[in-house]
């Protein structure tokens, strides 16, 4: 599978306190990788630098081959985050999914197409006309999935986007994410604490620990046979942090 993100020797300090240290990922072409570890480990904040939110305190980051600082702004146009409690513009659920197109310039009728594929696909389809701040908890997450993935982004991250929701949505949300994976092709890198949604969706799994990325695997080999004792302790609940 084709590489799209490299990371090199990345490590991350916020003033005295260093959160992510010597960090050696690839994120590949057309996966769904699950970020895993417990609160604190660093999951979000490595999110952030992927999405180019935050600069690392050192290390090399290469985006489908692209380093160059100029290219930032492109680059981030390619992909998009989700955070676990989405922003509701006070506007309706149409022109709440509408935002990104807008701002990049597309033509009135590409929006409304696309706005109506990306409701369709997160099963809000008729709410359009709808005030977004009356939706749903997990209606208002939908809604927010539907504007990260309106302007078909190449990466989407994904922090924590199925906590607090019911079962119903949570199941919704994991259809939604398999399904742009096989028809768009989309790459997903998701942190999640939901061990059983990372067994039902992912491809490949990290586990991060007190800022270290202790492990990189399949589903199946974090799960049937770990290379570190610690993935196997954490997974198993033996950890104290």
């Amino acid at each position: 599978m084709q590489e799209l993100f490299r990371i090199e020797n990345l490590c991350m300090a916020f003033g005295e306190k260093e959160v992510l240290r010597n960090i050696n990922l690839t994120i590949r072409r057309g996966e769904i990788f699950a970020l895993i570890g417990p609160s604190g480990a660093g999951k979000t904040t490595l999110l952030r630098i992927l999405n180019l939110f935050e600069k690392p305190t050192r290390g090399n980051l290469k985006f489908n081959g692209l380093a160059n600082e100029g290219e930032i702004n492109n680059i981030r146009r390619r992909m998009s985050l989700l955070f676990q409690t989405p922003a509701i513009f006070k506007a309706s659920v149409f022109d709440n999914v509408a935002y990104g197109l807008r701002v990049r310039g597309i033509d009135k009728m590409t929006i409304e197409n696309k706005v109506k594929s990306a409701l369709n696909i997160v099963g809000l389809e008729g709410k359009e006309a709808q005030k977004a701040r009356t939706l749903s908890a997990g209606e208002a997450q939908r809604m927010a999935f539907a504007r990260a993935i309106v302007y078909d982004p190449e990466l989407l991250l994904l922090d924590e986007p199925t906590a607090n929701l019911d079962p119903a949505n949570v199941a919704k949300i994991e259809e939604v994410i398999k399904r742009i994976r096989s028809e768009r092709g989309t790459t997903i890198v998701i942190a999640t604490h939901n061990i059983p949604q990372v067994r039902r969706i992912a491809d490949r799994v990290g586990i991060l620990l007190n800022g270290e990325l202790i492990e990189v695997n399949t589903k199946e080999g974090i799960f049937m046979a770990p290379e570190d004792a610690r993935s196997e302790a954490f997974l198993k609940g033996e950890m104290i942090y």
